[in-house]
């Protein structure tokens, strides 16, 4: 696993265009060389969440994994570490606590019997592309479990997806280390007692559209939207396990935990 055994000596670069990682940026190249992503053992991303997802799904799209140590110079930066300067980075690699992350792989079917795949590392999310109400067959392993969902949707989350769309649709926070997944539904108005579930990771989650014609639904994976989608199975992707680094100091398991806690 690409968490097993880290390589420091070539560093690769990206950040964000603000003018705060710019800045940044400029800093680091002239204390440290940076090589390009193809040769490197590590990735250093300067920027928000956005910028931390950017590297990872352009990894992904290559698929060569690496391991990123991402460092804030965004908004929230709740996947990042903080900016310190540009001195010590290499001792902070070298104490960084890994932290293993494997993606959702997401297998779309149009309603034109079109193939469409696509990896998240947060979540698979499926909206209603119209005013009308999405309706949504959910099943779990291959057990349909709610034969009809109606609502403005339903996402399944990863542990580190938790506190994102999946928490602002009253999802649960999953620990890191949970290998569990949240299964959350989007404004639910049918069944109305049904307020989600929490799923071992291993498992496959399956929903078909019921009308579809007459209630287009999309299914997006992180950023990467399909329109007009028949049916979306999705399972966790072991084979593409990803590495974030971070502070030891300054893990996702705190601020996980602290998330739960904010009045």
């Amino acid at each position: 696993m690409v968490c097993d055994v880290l390589n420091f000596e070539k560093l690769a670069l990206t950040y964000s265009q603000s003018d705060r990682a710019r800045k940044a940026a400029k800093e680091l190249c002239e204390r440290y060389d940076f090589v390009p992503v193809e040769q490197a053992d590590v990735i250093i991303a300067l920027g928000g969440d956005g910028t931390m997802l950017d590297a990872l799904h352009d990894m992904l799209d290559v698929d060569r994994i690496l391991p990123v140590f991402g460092i804030n110079l965004g908004t929230v930066g709740f996947l990042m570490n903080r900016y310190h300067g540009s001195n010590g980075l290499i001792e902070r690699l070298t104490e960084a606590k890994k932290m293993p992350v494997a993606p959702l792989k997401m297998e779309v079917i149009t309603q034109k019997g079109d193939r469409h795949y696509a990896y998240a590392v947060n979540e698979v999310s499926l909206l209603r592309e119209t005013f009308q109400t999405a309706k949504l067959e959910v099943s779990v392993n291959g057990r349909v479990r709610i034969a009809e969902l109606a609502g403005d949707g339903i996402l399944l989350s990863t542990p580190v997806g938790s506190t994102a769309y999946n928490l602002s649709a009253n999802g649960p926070i999953l620990p890191l280390d949970s290998r569990m997944l949240a299964l959350t539904p989007i404004s639910p108005f049918r069944p109305r007692r049904w307020r989600g579930a929490i799923l071992p990771e291993k498992s496959r989650v399956s929903f078909r559209v019921n009308e579809p014609a007459k209630r287009p639904v999309a299914a997006v994976a992180d950023s990467k939207e399909v329109r007009d989608v028949a049916e979306v199975h999705i399972e966790i992707a072991r084979d593409k396990e990803m590495c974030l680094l971070f502070d030891p100091h300054q893990t996702l398991d705190e601020r996980m935990l602290a998330e739960q806690f904010v009045t």
